[in-house]
């Protein structure tokens, strides 16, 4: 069952009140990628997800999500990539252990997609990051039997704002950001 933005605004009874959602880890994800030297374009992946989305059906630019992700859940296929990847180089993760995003603004621009306007925090630096929304999905998970919420999102964020730029321009300092999760109601 496919069921719209517009759809539940319309269906919920006045003066609702957010309904907090938990990010479902395991089918939650970023990928990312890259331009290589001009070669190929390089993939990976990040996991391992803590977070919550406050839904305000009703109401839905007074919605809020904040997202949290180990940085060294980092995967890409190759492990001294990886490796590399977590040194001074690029994230520092043993001085910067988790990547994080929370909102900070909504805009609704269709029946089934916002812009949701946020602070990303990357390698101890926080910049504000625009991500392209789409709802896919809201109704009760066949398996689960409870309220269920599935967005994909996408955003271009630049290495070298993050002072992650090692490199750049031979590998490229934009990344395309591609991001899927899926959240529970909370409690139900």
């Amino acid at each position: 069952m496919r069921t719209t933005l517009a759809a539940l605004f319309l269906a919920t009874p006045g003066f609702a009140e957010p309904v907090a959602y938990t990010l479902d880890s395991a089918h939650s994800q970023v990928v990312f990628t890259y331009e290589h030297l001009g070669f190929s374009t390089t993939t990976g992946m990040f996991s391992g997800f803590e977070g919550e989305i406050m839904f305000d059906a009703e109401d839905p630019a007074a919605s809020s999500v904040e997202v949290s992700m180990p940085t060294a859940s980092m995967i890409t296929g190759w492990q001294p990539r990886e490796e590399h990847f977590m040194t001074e180089d690029f994230l520092d993760a043993s001085q910067n252990e988790a990547i994080r995003f929370v909102s900070t603004g909504i805009e609704v621009t269709g029946e089934d997609t916002a812009l949701i306007t946020g602070d990303l925090t990357v390698n101890g630096v926080t910049q504000e990051v625009v991500l392209d929304t789409k709802l896919n999905q809201a109704g009760e998970h066949p398996m689960e039997g409870k309220p269920w919420l599935g967005f994909d999102a996408s955003a271009t964020v630049l290495r070298s704002d993050f002072d992650a730029g090692a490199f750049a321009p031979m590998v490229s300092d934009e990344i395309e950001v591609m991001i899927s999760i899926e959240a529970m109601q909370a409690g139900a």
